[in-house]
């Protein structure tokens, strides 16, 4: 008598959605962290509000996997995005004027109420981690501190193994620690965080103002990335700017290595993307300000999936939190 087979599963696919202040990006993402698809859009919109729009945006991810991959089950949708979000309730307890309109958004009520799947929803930076432990530098690392450089700068702390969430779900909110308690005033209310800095949007204003004290004008200000380029052409103002960047990410890493002792640091984000150049400044600037005791062995690396870790983890909670 044959024996009978068992039944072969459909293959399981999650929609990761990364919510940033200047992109969004989706993606239909498998188990193993691969993107089948992926689009990507400005964040800010004239033709609709935010929540619209990215509800627009995952119901595109999920009308392309129902075509090309209709066999496949969708296990639900993962959100990474940018502001403080209170877990696991997944409203958005507070998001800066980057994103306007968005703080006390119940965004994981409202994307299951739209799509009627399970939805899971955190912190970008939180998700990146997820992906770090899963499949890039992270895997055997227990203790891991993870920023991200882009519109703003986000934060992670991995203890154990386990993300450090607090309260309510706002721990390493590193983009906000002061670096310098006479700086420069932050949208969130503070002086000197690090975010005024560091991020790409700060970055890209900081040099402005020096072009403009230089009496220099420009009919179209250069943005984050013309700046990096100056500064890797060797322009003045762009390397004043980019000094203070590296100073202020050198003082916030030498600080979470005093206050965590980890076996690791990750950088992702946009500016990531620049590689070594930027890797071996922060790493210059972070070792000579932390306790040798403290920064021996610690690898500042860039996040092994670059500037899509983010959507990747998204994806990844379903399984991760299964």
């Amino acid at each position: 008598m044959a024996r009978l087979g068992r039944e072969k599963q459909p293959p399981e696919v999650a929609i990761g959605l990364d919510i940033g202040g200047t992109k969004i990006h989706a993606g239909v993402i498998d188990r193993d962290g691969t993107i089948l698809h992926m689009i990507g859009y400005p964040t800010q919109t004239t033709d609709m509000p935010l929540i619209e729009h990215i509800k627009r945006i995952a119901g595109e991810a999920l009308h392309w996997q129902r075509h090309a991959m209709a066999e496949a089950e969708v296990i639900g949708i993962g959100i990474g995005t940018a502001g403080q979000v209170e877990w696991p309730s997944g409203i958005i307890r507070y998001a800066s004027e980057l994103l306007p309109n968005y703080t006390g958004t119940p965004l994981k009520e409202i994307i299951t109420s739209a799509f009627g799947l399970p939805v899971i929803v955190d912190n970008d930076v939180n998700v990146m981690a997820i992906t770090e432990a899963r499949l890039g530098t992270g895997r055997n690392v227990k203790h891991m501190v993870g920023l991200t450089l882009g519109t703003g700068v986000g934060g992670v702390v991995v203890a154990n193994g386990v993300i450090l969430r607090g309260k309510w779900g706002g721990a390493g909110e590193i983009g906000h620690m002061p670096v310098d308690f006479k700086g420069i005033p932050c949208i969130c209310g503070g002086i000197g965080c690090l975010e005024q800095y560091a991020s790409g949007t700060s970055i890209a204003a900081r040099y402005h103002e020096r072009m403009a004290a230089f009496g220099e004008t420009a009919d179209s200000p250069p943005d984050t990335r013309e700046v990096v380029r100056r500064w890797m052409a060797g322009d003045t103002a762009a390397i004043e700017v980019m000094d203070d960047a590296f100073r202020a990410l050198g003082a916030a890493i030498a600080g979470l290595m005093h206050l965590y002792n980890p076996e690791l640091i990750v950088i992702g984000g946009g500016l990531a993307d620049i590689g070594e150049p930027l890797l071996s400044r922060i790493r210059k600037e972070a070792y000579t300000r932390a306790m040798p005791s403290f920064a021996e062995g610690v690898p500042i690396v860039r996040a092994a999936s670059g500037n899509g870790s983010g959507m990747i983890g998204a994806a990844l909670q379903l399984w991760e939190y299964r």
